[in-house]
């Protein structure tokens, strides 16, 4: 295990080259987010995927959410509607999952067999640099049912040294995790109250 400590606002390129190089490789991550750190492995590797589950001890009947760099990277992997896309122009970067109908390119391990998947694009500058070339898992770096880590220390104690990067950037803003929005039912559904509960409201009022 590595820990590398990173600049939040301005993230070394030498330092998240390493970090998506390794992603790349079939390592994993554990990393910051605008409201926990969390354990992250490319999703189009499927043994660091299972690592990812075995670390949190979660079951894989449980689908994991995935962390995205930009809404076009959304188009990518989900099916947009004009609704959903205006939705997501609205709140995005931010502290919101958002639940949608997945491609085909998207393995089903991550998802659980579903047809949905849990995508983020958090208001943080290290995990949008490190998913900048493929989606990465975001779960929480923590064993399942424990509270969510708000730093690195918290996540380490959590997963020892099983991630092959530590990413250490201080503390996260927010400690609280994101809210969960499903997008595939009409009207939107909140799954998850957590950060930016006033916000997306407002959004889904108008």
């Amino acid at each position: 295990m590595k820990l590398i400590k990173v600049d939040p606002e301005n993230p070394e390129k030498e330092k998240m080259a390493l970090v998506r190089d390794t992603l790349s490789s079939g390592g994993t991550v554990v990393y910051p987010t605008d409201t926990v750190y969390g354990l992250g492995a490319s999703i189009f590797q499927e043994e660091a995927v299972l690592k990812v589950y075995h670390m949190k001890g979660r079951s894989l009947n449980k689908p994991v959410s995935i962390c995205l760099s930009t809404i076009e990277d959304i188009k990518e992997i989900t099916y947009l509607d004009q609704f959903e896309e205006e939705i997501i122009q609205k709140i995005l970067p931010g502290p919101y999952t958002l639940i949608l109908n997945k491609r085909d390119k998207v393995p089903s391990l991550i998802t659980a067999g579903m047809d949905k998947i849990g995508v983020r694009i958090p208001d943080n500058a290290i995990c949008r640099e490190i998913s900048r070339e493929f989606p990465i898992t975001t779960t929480s770096a923590n064993i399942s049912g424990h509270p969510s880590p708000k730093s690195a220390l918290e996540a380490q104690r959590e997963v020892g040294d099983q991630p092959d990067i530590i990413i250490d950037s201080g503390p996260c803003s927010s400690g609280i995790s994101s809210t969960v929005v499903d997008l595939t039912v009409n009207p939107p559904k909140i799954r998850r109250e957590g950060e930016g509960m006033g916000k997306i409201l407002q959004v889904l009022e108008c």
